[in-house]
């Protein structure tokens, strides 16, 4: 899926420059890494609320356009305010072709309802992660890793190791020998099927 985000150039920087963008409507950020100067640029604050509603907008290269001229890059980083619906900064990573990436990626679960251990068994699937880590080239990067959970029996579980994989990604927990359980189905107390 293409992604692109619409940036413009800023000159001003300071608390109270960026103050003055989020009064107008926009959002201070900054683009950064490769072999060139950080950037400091503003964004539409509900162009960029609305793309942050999807959920591959955190785990993709998106294009960035900063003034008609466009780039690949990572979203690295968002500020909030406290209590409002408002993003107060974001941080780009641009991205080089070459060169593998650490991301995190979420986890979509699929067929937890036919999994012997909820239909059979009563069981209840627990999710233990949401998201893993990847390495991998950018053109590799996934927007999501599925998870089959329809051989799952109750109180067995789907580990690291047994997730299919896109060819060039690699899970950064079993490089260092984590084989983590991602998910589980837990028996109902009591026994007997679930009403």
């Amino acid at each position: 899926m293409k992604i692109e985000v619409i940036a413009q150039s800023r000159a001003k920087q300071g608390s109270g420059a960026s103050r003055r963008l989020r009064h107008a409507g926009k959002v201070p950020g900054i683009v950064y890494g490769g072999n060139v100067a950080p950037l400091v640029i503003e964004l539409d604050h509900n162009n960029l609320f609305h793309a942050m509603r999807n959920e591959a907008f955190h785990s993709s290269i998106l294009d960035l356009v900063v003034d008609g001229k466009a780039e690949k890059v990572l979203l690295r980083a968002t500020q909030w305010h406290a209590y409002k619906q408002q993003i107060q900064h974001v941080d780009f990573q641009r991205v080089a072709a070459d060169q593998k990436l650490h991301m995190k990626v979420p986890l979509h679960f699929v067929n937890g309802e036919i999994a012997p251990g909820v239909k059979l068994g009563g069981g209840i699937v627990n999710h233990i992660l949401t998201e893993v880590d990847v390495s991998c080239l950018p053109g590799d990067l996934p927007e999501f890793i599925e998870v089959d959970l329809s051989k799952l029996a109750a109180g067995a579980a789907v580990h690291l190791s047994e997730l299919k994989l896109p060819k060039g990604v690699e899970l950064v927990s079993l490089g260092r020998g984590e084989d983590l359980a991602v998910a589980a189905i837990a028996a109902v107390r009591g026994g007997g099927s679930a009403e």
